[in-house]
């Protein structure tokens, strides 16, 4: 539904089309502050925009995107959406200071040593994340690549096209994640973002995603995992899940940590990994995605990696009708990425 009805204030829709669902916000500016208008949510099949049939998966989720903005009631149809990041490269480069006209071919050049296929086969964006001292005399950029398959933009402008959309920008979850999450901070912050298949583990420094890795473990391999320990349908195992997660003295609790394990092994390795390129440290974590809403996931987090863990507020930005509040805190973490692509347009 909408909550302020029209208004002439330009609006934006940030778009997150998940493998399960599509989660959609609109925000506009009022005085000043990202004001939320309105909101959607719908569940889908778990069709692959990646790897499935594309005309057919392209025409199932632009249609049921534009059933989701039509019930939701946007007044706007600009809209800002994000390449999962398991799809995308990014690799931290470092090169020489010089010329910026020189700059961007020298980048070019050596992205070929590091992207996994054919560099006209992609789409590359880059930029300069700091500037190191090597001695005396010289000076090394740090830079981010970011390379994402021309064919995968393809389908994402389709899907936004039969939509009846116009696409604004397409960029990674990663960027949308440290925008809505961390903001300005110049801090280096992991986020461990859990979505229903996979999650992904991104290191942010002075904004910028600098590290990002993606495991194939998400709340749909948790809820199975209950379901078939305990001989149960999904939907019940979903429930428990959500209720008991890592409190008691259950089984849930012992069925979740081993789910886990591998996602702890990850994010000890992408600790030690960032610490070995950069000489530095990560200052916390922040929990995102469907999962975060697991009861004591967070003490978890922190008891077992000793560092801070706290779940990330995705509306802390945004103003919104005080009586939503408790429904908006309970969905907070399923839509972060979605506030984050709609925040670009207001910055």
């Amino acid at each position: 539904m909408s909550f302020f009805g029209f208004r002439k204030q330009e609006g934006y829709l940030g778009i997150d089309l998940g493998s399960t669902s599509i989660k959609l916000v609109e925000l506009k500016k009022e005085q000043g502050v990202p004001t939320l208008m309105t909101y959607g949510y719908a569940e889908r099949a778990m069709g692959d925009i990646v790897k499935g049939d594309p005309n057919e998966v392209l025409r199932q989720v632009a249609s049921l995107l534009k059933k989701t903005y039509k019930t939701a009631g946007v007044t706007s149809f600009k809209a800002i959406t994000a390449l999962p990041s398991f799809s995308v490269f990014n690799s931290v480069i470092t090169l020489p200071v010089m010329k910026k006209q020189e700059l961007g071919d020298a980048v070019h050049w050596e992205a070929k040593k590091f992207i996994p296929m054919p560099i006209e086969d992609v789409i590359l964006d880059w930029r300069i994340i700091d500037t190191i001292t090597v001695d005396a005399q010289r000076k090394n950029y740090r830079i981010l690549l970011t390379a994402a398959s021309r064919n995968l933009v393809k389908r994402y402008v389709e899907i936004f096209k039969q939509a009846d959309l116009q696409l604004l920008s397409l960029e990674t979850e990663a960027f949308a994640l440290s925008r809505v999450l961390i903001g300005k901070s110049q801090s280096t912050i992991m986020i461990v973002d859990t979505s229903a298949l996979t999650t992904d583990i991104i290191i942010i420094e002075k904004g910028v995603p600098t590290l990002n890795r993606s495991i194939d473990i998400g709340g749909v391999t948790i809820t199975r995992a209950i379901a078939n320990s305990l001989n149960i349908d999904f939907k019940r195992a979903e429930q428990f899940k959500r209720d008991i997660g890592l409190s008691g003295a259950s089984k849930i609790p012992a069925i979740i940590e081993s789910i886990l394990k591998p996602v702890i092994d990850e994010v000890i390795y992408s600790l030690k990994l960032y610490q070995g390129q950069s000489n530095k440290t990560v200052e916390k974590i922040i929990l995102s995605g469907g999962s975060a809403y697991l009861p004591n996931l967070a003490n978890y987090f922190s008891q077992t990696l000793n560092t801070t863990v706290i779940i990330g507020d995705p509306w802390a930005r945004v103003a919104y009708p005080e009586e939503l509040k408790p429904a908006l805190e309970e969905v907070a973490p399923r839509f972060a990425v979605a506030i984050g692509l709609a925040l670009r347009q207001l910055d």
